[in-house]
């Protein structure tokens, strides 16, 4: 068995990977909490538009419920080895308030457009405060890449 040794990449460079996989992963888990019921936690396609993720989800959800009483959440991208994780606050949009180009945006990259179902939807933009990225053991030091809302170098 061939076994491949984790290279620690620096800062700059874990920003580049992370900045490179939100524009290209689709799936996002996203996890929050209700301050009666607890924690939820559910994937969900998402956008990164430069600066936030937006996600769609049907606005009686329980993810749609929670962000309206305690708006702070976490989101993971799916891959263990490769991690990457956000924190911030969700913003609410019912769908038929959802600036447009966010909007024509998530369409354009699902071919969905939850703006023209017959259900409410609501869309959640998350601004991420921090993030998180490693790959392994020996990148968990150094591992925060944002912090404040602001990228390290």
């Amino acid at each position: 068995m061939e076994t491949t040794a984790i290279v620690r990449r620096q800062t700059a460079e874990r920003k580049r990977d992370t900045l490179e996989r939100l524009v290209t992963e689709r799936d996002v888990w996203v996890s929050t909490a209700h301050p009666d019921h607890g924690p939820h936690q559910v994937p969900l396609w998402f956008l990164w538009d430069g600066q936030a993720v937006w996600m769609c989800t049907s606005a009686t959800s329980a993810t749609a419920r929670n962000v309206r009483k305690e708006p702070r959440v976490r989101l993971a991208l799916p891959d263990t080895v490769d991690v990457v994780l956000l924190q911030g606050e969700a913003e609410c949009f019912p769908d038929q308030e959802v600036p447009e180009g966010a909007a024509e945006a998530f369409a354009a990259k699902f071919g969905w457009d939850p703006r023209v179902e017959g259900d409410a939807f609501l869309y959640v933009r998350v601004m991420p405060r921090t993030v998180r990225a490693w790959r392994g053991e020996p990148e968990l030091r150094g591992r925060v890449i944002m912090r404040d809302g602001k990228w390290l170098e």
